[in-house]
């Protein structure tokens, strides 16, 4: 049968037999990883944590798909993993095993054509970058503009399938022993964003909506689709050039330059949330490269976030609640949110994470993201919050928290590899003075329906769970303060 966008899209659709490949090619590889691990214990011998990191990176570039992504993500944090894991899975980033060509010259036949490779002037073999559900070529138009060509890897919904299906065994056994964070809201937001990312044509709108947000954003450059050449498993946009923001991180000794950066890079994330109500999720740094200018390209777009106006709200007041110790603001915020049946042991166990991240918000003065150019306080903090929701009975994060929450850790990231030093009070100060939530709501219907995409749905999306909680009887002991 000859090869057509119908017939491979239909081979490619999650599969029981495309699941179980996924499931033994897991076991196999990360499996043997671990028996490595275990045994070095258990005869007492010393790993050899520079290749078996190497070895690492090798298995999860193969496999592709969620596990790679999260190998990604925990690069990113500094601290989060030993250097040596750290270093070779940032490379998974924007430098994974690629495909072959054979799989390139089949999926453009399928989405293009048998004569897709006339519908450019040329197109480059070899992959520029490899990620976790694609990789990108890059190629030129017959107009002369320079061409991303993004790819995705066969079979990629069985893959997520699999994998989502792993991620919800092992949350499974993680909450029987661990009843600090109910992560049943978590996979299911995750579960959600995965799935989408697998629409390029979604993203497509995405990239639309970004262009449209940004507009005025001189220091951010959003790539144009290309929508001729693209399909639900082709994304083409124009070629943006540009440094890996983390050569610039550990290259560049021009502070100045440095502080342009995460100036840019803060607008590119919390312009769109402040204004329109949608974010970035996908924090790891092979989504952006720096210009020599130190404006950033934006360069992937499956993993948007958008919020409901509440929400956004809910972020506002909670700054001014920590800001103003008023616990009867900060209820409100956490409940606009999804959070449920609140004690007050709740909220001041919610707020010490809180506080670590607006930290850098409450000082009116230039500083870094962080006191410390490690990651290790944070995790600290982490721990201290993780013992004493695990001490309460638990809570349950609402899915809408869930993105955000990893968007504000993957920026501080940023900011720290940059080693930046600006005052946040006043850049913050300035995206939300004038915050009206009735106002944003209709710039956000807007910004959505030039992109084609639906507005953020309600309480399903939001995750909420329980009845009334604290809020009423702090509200009761405000009103009696003189």
């Amino acid at each position: 049968m000859p090869d057509s966008p119908e017939s491979e899209y239909g081979n490619e659709r999650s599969r029981l037999s495309s699941r179980m490949r996924r499931y033994a090619r897991v076991g196999a590889g990360v499996g043997g990883l671990a028996a490595q691990v275990a045994l070095a214990r258990l005869l007492g011998l010393g790993l050899d944590r520079a290749r078996h990191s190497s070895e690492l990176k090798t298995v999860l570039g193969g496999l592709k798909g969620p596990l790679m992504k999260t190998a990604q993500i925990l690069a990113t944090i500094p601290d989060a993993l030993p250097p040596e894991y750290a270093e070779e899975l940032r490379q998974l980033q924007s430098n994974a095993p690629p495909m072959g060509w054979h799989f390139v010259r089949r999926r453009m036949r399928s989405e293009l054509g048998p004569d897709w490779q006339t519908r450019f002037r040329h197109f480059e073999r070899r992959a520029a970058a490899a990620a976790s559900l694609g990789q990108v070529h890059r190629a030129v138009a017959h107009d002369g503009r320079t061409l991303a060509c993004k790819l995705q890897y066969p079979d990629m919904a069985s893959t997520v399938e699999a994998d989502l299906g792993q991620l919800r065994i092992a949350f499974s056994i993680y909450r029987r022993y661990d009843r600090a964070i109910d992560p049943s809201a978590i996979y299911e937001e995750l579960a959600m964003r995965l799935r989408e990312e697998l629409d390029y044509e979604r993203e497509a709108r995405h990239l639309r909506l970004y262009r449209t947000m940004l507009t005025g954003e001189a220091g951010v450059h959003v790539p144009e689709v290309v929508p001729e050449l693209s399909t639900a498993r082709l994304l083409t946009m124009t070629w943006l050039e540009g440094r890996p923001l983390l050569d610039v991180a550990r290259t560049c000794a021009d502070p100045e330059l440095r502080n342009r950066v995460a100036l840019n890079m803060f607008r590119a994330w919390y312009v769109p949330f402040y204004f329109y109500g949608v974010i970035h999720g996908d924090p790891h740094l092979g989504n952006y490269s720096v210009r020599e200018d130190g404006t950033i390209n934006l360069l992937d777009f499956g993993c948007i976030r958008v919020f409901r106006p509440p929400f956004v709200k809910g972020v506002i007041d909670l700054y001014h609640a920590l800001r103003d110790n008023d616990e009867a603001l900060a209820v409100a915020a956490y409940e606009s949110w999804g959070f449920r049946d609140m004690s007050r042991e709740l909220l001041e166990t919610l707020n010490i994470w809180a506080r670590f991240l607006y930290a850098p918000l409450l000082e009116d003065r230039p500083q870094r993201i962080m006191d410390s150019d490690s990651g290790l306080y944070g995790a600290r903090v982490a721990g201290e919050v993780h013992r004493a929701l695990r001490r309460l009975g638990g809570v349950r994060p609402p899915r809408e928290f869930v993105l955000m929450d990893r968007a504000a850790i993957g920026l501080g990231s940023v900011f720290m590899h940059l080693k930046a030093e600006i005052n946040w009070h006043r850049q913050f100060h300035a995206l939300i003075d004038d915050f009206d939530g009735a106002r944003l709501k209709r710039r956000q219907a807007r910004a959505l329906k030039t992109a084609g995409l639906s507005p953020p749905g309600g309480a399903a999306d939001r995750g909420d769970a329980g009845g009334p909680g604290l809020r009423e009887g702090v509200e009761t002991e405000r009103r009696r303060r003189p």
